[in-house]
């Protein structure tokens, strides 16, 4: 029987109202499939063979070039970045991989030869300084730590400026000395840990500025004071080049996208050394819990980065958020790093979100973060301590735009102390990774023991909150952590001050 055109026309009238109002049907996705991600046996799965296999295949990566590094722009790093891709492939097409280029300028090789009365002295560069050779120059001090005009005197007139670090920036200081007159500038440490280092940001005219150790600088500077005459001579220079160099992002497939847990490690090196520890150690943590997580689905989505050009000021991260969306930043829920998870003379370190160590606390959430750390290692009988919430890594920038975050360390080039070796083992006195930013920061010297627990507890970050985010702070999108300091009543250090991760400083 044929069915009249009026009904017809209707049913059709009907089907299209209906198809109007129904949500989108997704195509079913291969995790889709796959179990809810379950904590323990993602702990579990975290094995030493792994994470030290992936440790030796960037230590390779380094060697099998002439430089022996990874550093941001060399053979060493694009072999990293090309590791890292590769190895994610390998679980299928779990996740969608980015490879985010940009390019910038960066200090590719650099020199530095200072002597102080005939005698040589320990000493290194700044990045973007500038090249510079002076022959039997007096010192001068400058009063203060340098940060404003009248702290510098007019006999610094063709001298070398001998300044203590400290309060205002590497470039505030050499700008002002070279004001007066001065050639240059040697800088000294305001703490026991080796030599002032860091970067000046940018290309730039001004004078030479050597790094010293706060030991000799004092010496130097107590001299000077006494009435000595105290002439220095130096040579440093510096290649700088437009580099080109990648983010490595990885999103899980699966979850939900408008609530995102992200993680992310810095996979540059310095020039020094094939940067093993810092930071392959938190690079090849997340690459052995992303394989691992593969196996499992997750309810919200999972992102991994690895970031470049960390060591340079964080250039990798910073592009990475600068470049994001409003709303694709409004889509993270936490933000996670790690940088430096496997130090010799180790310490087991939190951030302190909720700064009740430093007094410097992060966006709402962060604390929650510091918390899920913490609880996992009491679960675990694992003392820790606070590691200061300054974001001078690669959760810097995500602080700047209202993303909590968290994450753990194992220290750098801070000292350890008698507390800390009670708690931990190890040697008082000694930093905790005494070849930080040196050649001899390679596998031989990864600490087995921390390496493992902190791979760990990422595991469990990861399976927490890829699951729910129940009892987690919902986003402020409209405030930025800068803003809710200010509000806490909360004094804020620049994301580049020293503390116990020691990354690149630009005070």
């Amino acid at each position: 029987m044929k069915v009249p055109s009026s009904t017809t026309a209707v049913t059709a009238a009907t089907l299209l109202a209906l198809a109007s109002n129904a949500e989108p049907v997704r195509r079913l996705r291969k995790s889709d499939l796959l179990p809810l991600v379950d904590d323990e046996a993602l702990v579990d799965s975290i094995v030493l063979d792994d994470l030290l296999g992936c440790a030796q295949d960037l230590e390779d990566i380094a060697y099998a070039t002439s430089r022996r590094n990874r550093v941001h722009g060399s053979e060493g790093h694009l072999n990293s970045v090309n590791y890292f891709v590769d190895q994610l492939k390998l679980v299928g097409d779990y996740y969608d991989i980015e490879l985010q280029e940009f390019t910038t300028e960066v200090t590719l090789e650099s020199h530095a030869e200072l002597s102080i009365d005939g005698e040589a002295l320990e000493s290194g560069p700044f990045s973007f300084g500038n090249n510079g050779t002076w022959t039997d120059v007096p010192l001068v001090n400058v009063a203060n730590l340098g940060c404003n005009a009248e702290d510098h005197p007019d006999t610094l007139s063709g001298a070398v400026a001998l300044i203590a670090r400290g309060d205002c920036t590497f470039l505030q200081k050499i700008t002002l000395a070279g004001e007066k007159g001065a050639v240059a500038a040697v800088i000294y440490n305001n703490v026991d840990a080796g030599l002032a280092a860091g970067t000046l940001g940018e290309v730039n005219d001004l004078i030479p500025v050597a790094g010293i150790t706060r030991a000799d600088g004092l010496l130097l500077a107590s001299q000077v004071e006494n009435g000595e005459t105290v002439t220095s001579s130096g040579e440093f220079w510096q290649y700088i080049a437009n580099t080109t160099s990648h983010n490595v992002v990885a999103s899980s497939k699966g979850g939900d996208a408008d609530n995102v847990l992200f993680l992310g490690a810095h996979s540059d090196s310095v020039e020094a050394g094939p940067g093993i520890n810092d930071n392959g150690s938190g690079s090849c943590g997340l690459l052995t819990i992303a394989k691992q997580l593969a196996r499992w689905r997750t309810n919200n989505q999972v992102r991994f980065a690895w970031w470049t050009a960390e060591e340079e000021g964080l250039l990798g991260s910073e592009h990475y958020v600068a470049t994001a969306s409003g709303p694709a930043l409004d889509r993270i829920r936490l933000y996670l790093n790690f940088d430096m998870i496997a130090s010799p003379n180790y310490v087991l370190g939190i951030y302190d979100g909720d700064g009740s160590a430093f007094n410097l606390s992060g966006p709402a959430g962060s604390a929650e973060a510091e918390r899920l750390f913490e609880d996992w290692y009491d679960s675990r009988g694992l003392p820790f301590v606070g590691s200061e919430f300054s974001g001078r890594s690669d959760y810097g920038p995500f602080l700047d735009v209202g993303v909590p975050a968290g994450g753990l360390d194992t220290g750098a080039d801070g000292v350890k102390t008698d507390v800390e070796v009670a708690l931990f083992g190890g040697v008082a006195g000694e930093w905790y990774d005494q070849n930080y930013h040196s050649a001899k920061d390679n596998v031989t010297n990864l600490n087995l023991d921390a390496f493992e627990a902190t791979s760990r507890g990422i595991a469990h970050a990861v399976a927490t909150w890829g699951t729910t985010w129940e009892g987690f702070p919902a986003r402020n999108a409209s405030i930025t952590s800068l803003t809710r300091r200010a509000v806490g009543n909360k004094k804020y250090t620049s994301r580049m001050r020293k503390t116990r991760g020691g990354k690149r400083a630009y005070y």
